[in-house]
């Protein structure tokens, strides 16, 4: 076969989705609600065939990296839009456009009664398009692109139900975070454009022996490790890591669909990814992949703890994604990129099943988010329930499920490396295991099992009884719900919501085992374009050479896991969950009350919003202020003016000479004439 690619066909598979979000989005009232679901997932499904297609041929060697349009030249600068499709891209459009056509099916159901039901499916498919040409790129203008447009239609969709104050407030601490990211994102362009000359990353990944021997001008830091910071620094607000996490809980306010695919395979996986595809620059920095771990430790660890403390079930699940997102993120600063791109994939499917099972749940309750209104829905819910549970012990990294084996890998990973900064992190994602079974199997037990408390009145300090006490209703569609005095019963949700978790429930048990191999231990990573062996294998992975070598399949591996101390410290996380939320439901409180200070710290989230406010926002309040009174005012204003003082000034003056007599004119003319000559003559003289 063809070693190269069809571009026509590469083509069709970002542009599919963009074709079905301007119907939608423009013709969405001519075609109906029907018209607008029924194109938008057509579409969404062509690209995920094509790209099962394209992941197919990669991985018998096919490959492509081409210019697909020149946009300009400017001298010898070059923006172009290209393609390049290798193992980690075609991989990355499978996820992508998979857990993207889950949801578009999903919200058939979860949105049926939205005012802007057309809308919502053309900013989903929007976003699916923005993901794809970030993913697709091979040049950092094009990257930068898709960077923006994801942010971009994130903003449009936190802030979907843009009457609410908090999806406002929520929108808007995204956009500004992103913001801050996007602003070392961008100095970490422009310093590899400077020095490498080239947009392209086949050029600047060809300098980088050169590369390392710069030095930032002006001090002796090393030109690649500021410029790789730079880059992570980018990461940091996409991704979401300490201290750029602070917009990802508060996105919650967009409808759950796209929390789903915000958190599991768009807009956070895209800092992930983009270290991996800078791989070959990060790897000669050791410094720079010592701050890229100790960041992700952090988040991993720091991040799990304020899961514990959540009673919206929709924000347990987006602290677990922030420490999912710091366990890829010291894979990736140990250089175990093929380990972070793992959790990655086992992520998406796991992640998106909890946020569309936690949709299910919020619709099963008549629009009740909060889980100490819950209890006993296992016999109401029943696929929801054992979805639930699936997406549950993936998270975990119960041996035999998906996130098992990329999460135990990771751990691997970090304990083998010799990282400045590895032996934080090593303690870090261990201790992490159990904080995340904890506040998982918290949920998980409050939701489904226990007590019926949706029965009795809803609990004082929740939202939608806080809500009620002040004469009005709270739902995540923006309509009223059932609440007319009576107790309302659950129910399963239309086939529409459950059919995505089931299709979503089958990758989250199987595919870790079916991927652990070809991944970490084959040839997967070496088919297609890879500008450095470095990049996935080779010497400087000693961790992922060591790992290879006790690698003896994944059913070996996961009974050899139960001698280790992870799973233990799961299935403690666990017990310590069914004792305090099932058996003694009169601890937690108790505990809440013995420790103040420390529930404080957690439910406040450690004042990073406080800190936020008053240090930066009001610290940038200050600043603006002073540039204008100062700068604006006081010298801006101060020489516009003075201009128009000096010129009505001058025009004053003037303004005597026009007498509006001619022979004052003939006289001024006569002494400027005679002066004229005075002035030749003294010239032609000397």
């Amino acid at each position: 076969m063809s070693t190269t690619l069809n571009e026509n066909l590469l083509l069709a598979i970002p542009l599919a989705p963009l074709a079905g979000s301007l119907i939608a989005g423009l013709f969405g009232k001519a075609v109906g609600r029907k018209g607008s679901h029924r194109v938008t997932i057509l579409s969404v499904m062509i690209s995920f065939v094509l790209s099962a297609i394209v992941l197919v041929d990669v991985m018998k060697g096919a490959s492509f990296n081409a210019t697909i349009y020149q946009w300009m030249n400017v001298g010898s600068l070059k923006m172009e839009i290209g393609f390049l499709v290798d193992s980690l891209t075609a991989m990355m459009m499978v996820i992508v456009t998979f857990v993207s056509l889950m949801v578009h099916i999903y919200t058939i159901g979860y949105m049926a009664e939205d005012d802007g039901y057309e809308r919502f499916f053309s900013y989903i498919s929007l976003f699916t398009f923005s993901m794809l040409m970030l993913v697709m790129s091979n040049n950092f203008l094009q990257l930068f692109f898709g960077w923006e447009a994801v942010g971009l239609v994130s903003y449009l969709l936190i802030g979907f139900y843009y009457t609410r104050e908090s999806a406002i407030y929520a929108n808007m601490k995204a956009f500004i975070v992103n913001r801050v990211g996007d602003f070392g994102f961008l100095l970490g362009i422009g310093l590899l454009l400077a020095f490498g000359g080239s947009l392209n990353y086949g050029d600047v990944f060809a300098q980088g022996t050169q590369l390392v021997g710069m030095t930032l001008p002006g001090t002796d830091w090393g030109l690649l490790t500021v410029a790789c910071i730079c880059l992570f620094i980018g990461a940091m607000g996409k991704s979401a890591q300490f201290p750029l996490h602070v917009w990802l809980p508060d996105s919650m306010e967009g409808p759950t669909p796209i929390s789903a695919l915000i958190h599991a395979a768009t807009m956070v996986t895209a800092g992930i990814f983009m270290v991996t595809r800078m791989s070959p620059l990060f790897e000669h920095s050791d410094a720079a992949l010592s701050f890229v771990t100790v960041i992700g430790a952090i988040t991993a660890l720091f991040m799990g703890f304020l899961g514990v403390v959540q009673n919206d079930i929709k924000r347990v699940v987006a602290y677990s994604t922030l420490s999912q997102l710091g366990y890829m993120t010291v894979a990736l600063g140990v250089s175990a990129y093929p380990v972070a791109v793992f959790h990655l994939a086992t992520h998406a499917f796991f992640k998106a099943l909890l946020f569309l099972g936690a949709g299910s749940v919020i619709i099963g309750m008549h629009h009740d988010q909060d889980i100490r209104n819950m209890g006993g829905l296992r016999k109401y819910m029943p696929i929801t329930w054992i979805t639930s549970l699936i997406g549950s012990l993936a998270l975990i990294g119960t041996p035999f499920f998906s996130g098992f084996y990329s999460k135990d890998s990771i751990i691997d990973a970090v304990k083998l490396s010799h990282l400045p900064g590895s032996g934080f992190a090593y303690f870090a994602v261990v201790a992490s295991v159990f904080v995340t079974a904890l506040y998982s199997f918290r949920m998980y037990f409050m939701v489904f099992h226990g007590e019926e408390r949706f029965r009795g009145p809803k609990h004082p300090e929740s939202p939608m009884a806080i809500e009620a006490a002040h004469g009005h209703g709270h739902d995540d569609h923006g309509h009223g719900h059932d609440d007319h005095g009576h107790a309302h019963v659950p129910h399963e949700t239309p086939w529409v919501v459950w059919l995505p978790l089931v299709l979503l429930a089958i990758p989250s048990v199987v595919i870790g085992a079916i991927a652990i191999g070809p991944l970490l231990y084959g040839d997967f990573f070496a088919h297609g374009v890879v500008f450095e062996k470095v990049i996935f294998i080779g010497e400087n992975h000693p961790a992922l050479h060591e790992m290879a070598e006790e690698f003896h399949g994944w059913a070996a591996m996961a009974v050899h896991s139960l001698s280790g101390l992870p799973v233990w410290l799961a299935l403690a996380g666990v017990v310590v969950a069914w004792f305090l939320y099932l058996k003694r439901t009169d601890l937690p409180g108790k505990i809440r009350a013995r420790f103040p200070g420390v529930y404080a710290l957690l439910d406040n989230k450690y004042y990073f919003d406080k800190i936020n406010e008053v240090v930066f926002a009001k610290g940038a309040v200050a600043i603006g202020r002073g540039l204008w009174k100062e700068g604006d005012v006081a010298v801006i204003d101060g020489i516009v003016n003075g201009s128009a003082r000096f010129v009505g000034w001058f025009a004053g003056v003037i303004r005597f000479l026009q007498s509006g007599y001619i022979y004052h004119y003939a006289f001024a003319m006569i002494i400027g004439m005679l002066g004229l000559l005075t002035l030749f003559v003294t010239l032609g003289g000397k």
